[in-house]
């Protein structure tokens, strides 16, 4: 049950928002921004994940663009941010930022009862900003090597550590612990979870994927630096060196939906 349970909260951020994982930037070393160890296989994993989003999860996505007007979607994007407050506390204390983890207590109390269950940001407006930390930033703290890249099946790219961490972060979603008791009840809340998370996450960066692959020459390659630039610097206590900028900005987590909104508006 577990693993079942484990596998839907993975299945939330499907292809795309595996790059999310790292709440924050994580190191582009020579270990993986000059080769690819796995490229062979990671192409042919490609392949597959471009179909599937091209067949599944797309048509969802722009289906549930056309149904949805962007204050809806803002709303949803926001009620899913708000999950991943205690993963964020929990990791901030990890990290030592002991203040940011009571930041992210604080702001998970309140927007998910002021904020009426987390659609409304009301601890942003009283000056208190999202703090994110996931498991794959408090690694790259303790200095644990990111890995070669490597494209999952369905999660899409990820490295090791990122892989590791993305299943870490899934125990960390309240809504596992509160329908654990019931199996029932838990399945279902889970894997509707899993599918709202999922389509939202990429219609999110619908315009994004779109204009990088209209400029690609190999799409593969466009996406896999992508991916690598945005990890970005590694935080590790150790490491003291400056991070390159992203061509791109895939950090996919709904979380930023509203800027991402406001820019659409101005245009």
């Amino acid at each position: 049950m577990q693993k079942k349970v484990l596998f839907v909260c993975m299945l939330s951020f499907m292809m795309l928002t595996t790059a999310s994982c790292t709440t924050s930037r994580s190191a582009i070393t020579d270990e993986h921004d000059q080769t690819d160890t796995f490229e062979g296989y990671n192409r042919a994993m490609f392949k597959f994940n471009y179909e599937f989003d091209k067949y599944i999860l797309k048509p969802l996505a722009e289906g549930y663009r056309d149904i949805t007007t962007p204050y809806i979607r803002r709303r949803v994007n926001t009620a899913i941010a708000n999950l991943k407050e205690p993963l964020y506390a929990t990791n901030n204390l990890l990290q030592g930022e002991f203040k940011n983890s009571g930041i992210s207590v604080f702001r998970f109390a309140i927007n998910s009862t002021l904020g009426l269950a987390g659609m409304y940001d009301v601890a942003e407006g009283w000056g208190f900003p999202r703090k994110q930390a996931g498991f794959d930033s408090t690694l790259a703290k303790w200095c644990v090597k990111d890995g070669p890249y490597l494209i999952l099946p369905i999660f899409g790219p990820s490295t090791p550590r990122a892989a590791v961490s993305l299943a870490l972060d899934s125990a960390f979603n309240p809504l596992y612990w509160a329908t654990y008791n019931d199996a029932n009840v838990h399945d279902k809340v889970m894997y509707s979870y899993a599918v709202i998370s999922g389509v939202a996450a990429r219609e999110s960066v619908m315009d994004v994927w779109n204009d990088l692959e209209s400029n690609s020459v190999d799409f593969y390659a466009a996406m896999r630096s992508a991916y690598l630039q945005n990890r970005g610097q590694s935080g590790c206590y150790n490491d003291v060196k400056e991070a390159p900028q992203a061509a791109y900005d895939f950090d996919f987590g709904v979380e930023d939906e509203d800027e991402i909104y406001n820019e659409m508006e101005t245009k």
